[in-house]
């Protein structure tokens, strides 16, 4: 077995609009290793979803993706139709943002669960049945049999997500890429929905990649963090060590934005000011610049690349940015 789940090599996708072309995602490379959790955060338009339906294939029909995706070795991206549909749901699967429109509406769940299994397994219609009354059981959803048979309107917003993280993980999948699976639930559910994910990744050593805003989502499951900005990945690192001591400005700034529990103090949460750039006119230079509290004159002229931090760990601690150091090594006088 390869040592490396995912390769991405140079990723880089494009959309052609009328106005002219959009790059959503630019020049992106990871590895991803078994059983391990990914953690992918930025603001909305960083490219994280777009990112991950590059490498499902799922685009828009004005999409275009370059590069390499390599899954256990194969190279994936571009493949026709029918040789990534036998990967997609058996050995690769997604659970988008929003179940309600995932699901569809005028089928019973259990007509939608079935024909995963009928299609990828071969399963007749009892043994498919019953598999998927066993996956709503272990994700908790109760009396599993009965509401086997019911309609997705029927569920409520926190079951409807279980019911895709049950659909998702009907083949046993070797990757799970969950795409904000928390967003519109409420607090407790949010909470029942991570610790669903983080038994499951125990029970069937999934591996998974986590694309979310919020960076208190990716504290409590991912072992690591990407971070993204306008298109790019901007910095990457073990979950503590990003936590810790955060290398570039825009994790920092992300960081300083959570309200913490721990605080005592009344003070307004800090903002980044501005908005990220326009992703078909991008600045010459440091695509953050105009919102960095540490910019100085190379950042005005020339684009920072991913570069490591720590050169024993390579690109697993890196980041695109030209400070040397950490941006808390810096007095305020270096800040505008």
């Amino acid at each position: 077995m390869s040592p490396t789940l995912l390769s991405v090599r140079g990723l880089t996708t494009s959309f052609a609009t009328p106005e002219g072309e959009v790059r959503a995602v630019n020049d992106v490379t990871f590895d991803l290793k078994p059983g391990e959790t990914v953690g992918v955060v930025g603001e909305s338009g960083s490219g994280k979803s777009q990112l991950f339906m590059s490498i499902m294939g799922l685009l828009a029909g004005n999409g275009r993706a370059t590069g390499s995706v390599r899954f256990r070795g194969k190279e994936i991206l571009g493949l026709p139709a029918p040789a990534l549909n036998r990967i997609r749901g058996e050995k690769i699967s997604m659970i988008f943002q929003d179940p309600m429109t995932s699901l569809n509406p005028y089928l019973k769940v259990s007509a939608q669960m079935v024909e995963v299994l009928r299609l990828h397994k071969g399963m007749d219609k009892a043994a498919a049945r019953a598999r998927a009354v066993e996956m709503l059981d272990l994700v908790r959803i109760p009396e599993a049999r009965r509401r086997l048979d019911m309609y997705p309107h029927e569920f409520s917003g926190g079951m409807r997500q279980r019911v895709m993280i049950a659909m998702a993980l009907l083949c046993r999948p070797d990757l799970l890429i969950a795409d904000e699976p928390t967003t519109a639930l409420d607090v407790t559910v949010q909470a029942a929905i991570l610790d669903l994910m983080a038994d499951l990744k125990r029970e069937f050593d999934t591996s998974i990649i986590l694309i979310t805003h919020d960076l208190g989502v990716i504290a409590g499951l991912a072992d690591r963090v990407m971070v993204m900005y306008a298109g790019r990945v901007i910095e990457t690192g073990d979950v503590r060590d990003i936590f810790a001591k955060p290398g570039h400005p825009y994790t920092r700034a992300l960081l300083r934005s959570m309200p913490r529990i721990d605080s005592d103090t009344l003070e307004e949460l800090p903002t980044i000011p501005g908005q990220p750039p326009n992703l078909q006119h991008l600045p010459v230079g440091c695509n953050f610049q105009d919102r960095c509290l540490f910019r100085f004159d190379r950042c005005v002229v020339e684009d920072p690349a991913l570069l490591p931090i720590d050169p024993a760990l390579g690109l697993a601690r890196a980041k695109a940015c030209h400070l040397e150091h950490s941006p808390e090594a810096y007095s305020p006088e270096v800040r505008r």
